[in-house]
């Protein structure tokens, strides 16, 4: 192994060896902890390939370059560099800390120069798309420092809801690069490109950071709001090149040409330097705690990584913990906090929480203390994750699977960032998709990443964009003819359903926006549509925030624990008619989670594939669901403490599904009784809800599912996995055509719990509203294996 250079800026603990290994084989000492670690994968590092400057980069850029250290870039940068100067559109998918963000900004710095060759000044502008403010405001810090020598020529401004008035009328008559994020874009400038027409004249380049983060139907309005974005640019002469950075992801040009709706290159190879890492993966042990119907309960994964966070903050070993939630943040420093104050109460100061709702100041001074060595450990939500410049990190700790390979990958990448030997480690939750992980390395360390998974053409994400294109400029014939490219073919089908609707009017060869108020205002680009609920503060009246209507029922109905910028409220009451959620500080020592209980209805079935005697359909569906009461669990532990019945009205569904058939006969030669059937097929379903996002880049929360021995639609026992977003996310289509690894997966899973009749590792469901019953393991087993068994051979 090669030898490991520690952080500078850590000091030695003991005088005890650093080193990835050595490190692992001390956290696995103590105890059964030895027996959690179920797979250690050594990665090994990476030397560096430099390449020239490409031709026609401005000489003032590249002294700027110099100034800060670096004489020449490594080989993929030139390469998505060159791409971008020659005018061609270009995404680079390649490792955390590979320079990904100079690949955009050394051509739109030299462009900005050549644009003061112009009489107005502004001969040529650049928009930066990011996921979050703090990213862009990030990435407006960064220019900021780069371009310093090249003084006024380059006139960046952050334009995001929290910008003054003042300051925005500055960004639309001065700046040159306009770093934003897609929801300002679709508000706040397409719909007075007008006001904008001198900054949109002289597009050049258009540059969208983390575009792995678009997917599902939030991806799926940001492409459209890219589309009407090249819409008004062509308005106004302008034809911009699209420049795209990725973490990892499969297929990543195929990706950004369904975003941005054009031609687009791929930059893949990295070669930057990269230190060894060693991966582990950790599985925490059962408790006697006992969950539903008795099921056995594991120690969770917040409360393990707590643990090892302390451990490891005790060596003196730069460590970061990734969560999924902000109380999980706040809970894993908490706990660290106070075990390492019992050691040494100077140590306590060292750890911290890290997670959105911070000031920025506040965030900046961690990252500060972090780096400089202050801190030595980090419990961080997925803030953390996105582009920020953590350099010096020895080891990370992933309190959870995040969902997908792409985020496994961006979040391990942040230990040895500076080519030093670093420690990763993935603790797995009571979750069936975890639990399969830590049993199959194979599928973490021997796949590719994911595909980034898309729909723009869903109806319901594309109709109100063409309203909102509408009121831009008037919709017209060349808008959809077949060399264009800018909306799916879908669009010349939705245009008169928009004018049944009185939404558009047709005048000649041309489609107007007939209303008054904006559409923009009228789309919810994070996909959920509806009047948010309000959250309020009771007895003070103070607004916290809001939330989706789509997701308030499960998210703040009377009695859900809900948090806000690190403190924790209950909800007293939802009041659906005034779309508004009352809730009362508290910090009750459980979380709940809601259940609901769902009907479905087949309306069309698209495509049908035999499956021996069985059948895999794919089609659209109407789910009716409702939630019905929501469960109270130890924080911890995640023991159950209890159920309470709610009284919500159901919500209709019209969506996208795949399900499959299977005959009687072909049932009873598996050994599945009528007895068993429905626990079978029920766990069956789970099982699979669980096991999706391995293959489709959602969560367990974007998809749902029914099950029934007899459905009425197909006359034969069927399993439903649906998604959860009105049209679709193209969720179950993906789970369509990857149906074989899919479900060959879900089968695994479950034989590879070491529960006798079923837990929250394998097929229970912490949101199912039937109380996980009736549930039977062996007989899921048995289903899945006949099923497997017709699968047909396909290219």
């Amino acid at each position: 192994m090669p030898h490991y250079q520690p952080s500078p800026n850590a000091a030695e603990a003991d005088g005890r060896s650093r080193s990835p290994l050595a490190v692992l084989a001390r956290l696995s000492g103590p105890g059964n902890r030895a027996l959690r670690i179920t797979h250690t994968e050594q990665l090994p590092g990476r030397v560096e390939s430099h390449a020239d400057w490409p031709d026609d980069i401005r000489h003032e850029v590249l002294a700027a370059l110099r100034a800060i250290g670096i004489e020449r870039p490594w080989a993929h940068q030139a390469e998505a560099i060159g791409h971008a100067v020659r005018g061609e559109s270009v995404v680079v998918s390649t490792g955390t800390a590979s320079g990904k963000s100079l690949t955009y900004q050394v051509p739109v710095l030299s462009a900005l120069l050549d644009g003061q060759r112009a009489p107005n000044r502004r001969g040529a502008t650049a928009l930066y798309l990011a996921p979050t403010k703090a990213l862009a405001a990030d990435q407006w810090r960064a220019i900021r420092g780069l371009s310093r020598p090249l003084g006024a020529a380059v006139r960046p401004a952050v334009y995001d809801g929290d910008t003054p008035p003042e300051a925005r009328a500055w960004a639309r008559e001065h700046a040159n690069l306009l770093l934003t994020n897609p929801d300002m874009l679709h508000r706040g400038l397409l719909p007075a490109h007008r006001r904008w027409s001198s900054f949109v004249r002289a597009l050049r380049y258009v540059v969208i950071d983390e575009c792995h983060v678009y997917r599902g139907v939030f991806g799926s309005h940001v492409a459209q709001v890219l589309r009407r974005l090249r819409r008004v640019c062509a308005l106004y002469g302008a034809e911009p090149v699209f420049l795209l950075a990725s973490a990892t992801t499969a297929e990543p040009g195929t990706a950004a040409t369904r975003l941005t709706g054009l031609p687009v290159a791929e930059v893949t190879e990295d070669t930057s330097p990269r230190g060894e890492l060693v991966f582990a993966l950790w599985e925490p042990p059962l408790t006697e705690s006992r969950g539903e119907r008795g099921a056995p309960v594991r120690r969770t994964a917040t409360a393990e990584a707590a643990e090892l966070l302390t451990d490891l903050a005790g060596e003196a070993v730069r460590t970061v913990a990734f969560v999924r939630s902000r109380r999980g943040a706040e809970l894993i420093a908490l706990i660290a906090q106070e075990r390492l104050a019992a050691r040494d109460r100077a140590l306590a100061g060292r750890v911290a929480a890290y997670r959105g709702g911070y000031l920025p100041e506040e965030r900046r001074e961690l990252e500060r203390a972090l780096h400089q060595g202050e801190l030595l450990g980090l419990a961080a939500t997925t803030a953390l994750e996105l582009g920020v410049d953590i350099a010096g990190l020895d080891a990370v700790l992933l309190a959870g699977y995040p969902g997908t390979r792409a985020s496994l990958w961006q979040q391990a990448g942040r230990a040895g960032r500076r080519g030093q030997g670093a420690l990763a480690v993935l603790i797995a939750r009571d979750d069936p998709l975890d639990t399969y992980l830590v049993h199959h390395p194979e599928a973490l360390f021997r796949q590719p990443v994911e595909s980034t998974v898309l729909d723009p053409g869903n109806p319901y994400v594309l109709a109100p964009h063409l309203c909102a294109a509408a009121a831009e400029t008037p919709l017209t014939e060349a808008d959809f003819a077949a060399d264009a490219a800018m909306f799916d073919p879908m669009a010349a089908e939705l245009l008169p359903k928009l004018a049944e609707r009185s939404l558009l009017r047709r005048r000649g060869d041309s489609w107007y926006w007939t209303r008054r108020e904006r559409p923009a205002d009228l789309v919810d680009i994070r996909g959920q549509g509806g009047d948010p609920v309000r959250v309020v503060e009771s007895g003070t009246g103070r607004l916290l925030g809001t939330v989706d209507s789509a997701a308030a029922h499960t998210a703040v109905h009377r009695g859900a624990v809900h948090l806000h910028q690190g403190r924790s409220y209950v909800v007293q009451e939802l009041d659906l008619t005034d779309s508004v959620a009352l809730v009362e500080e508290s910090s009750p020592p459980w979380s709940t989670s809601a259940r609901e209980v769902t009907e479905l209805t087949v309306l069309e079935t698209d495509v049908t594939r035999p499956w021996g005697e069985a059948r895999l359909c794919f089609g659209s569906v109407e789910v009716t669901s409702q939630v019905v009461s929501f469960l109270r669990r130890r924080l911890l532990t995640g023991e159950v403490l209890g159920e309470t019945r709610l009284d919500l009205p159901p919500r209709t569904l019209r969506t996208r599904a795949v399900w499959w058939t299977m005959p009687e006969d072909q049932l009873t030669e598996a050994g599945i009784t009528p007895e068993i059937l429905p626990g079978a097929l029920h766990a069956a379903e789970h099982a699979a809800i669980g096991m999706l996002p391995l293959f489709a880049t959602c969560d367990r929360w974007d998809i749902g599912g029914v099950s029934t021995a007899l459905h009425p639609d197909t006359a034969l026992p069927t399993v439903f996995v649906h998604d959860g977003h009105p049209g679709g996310a193209g969720f179950a289509e993906r789970a369509f055509h990857t149906a074989g690894r899919w479900l060959a997966a879900t089968r695994d899973a479950i034989a590879a719990c070491e529960c006798e009749t079923g837990c929250p590792s394998c097929i229970q469901s912490p949101k199912c509203g039937n109380g996980n019953e009736p549930l039977h393991k062996a007989g899921a087993l048995r289903v899945l294996t006949r099923l497997l068994r017709g699968e047909p051979d396909l290219p």
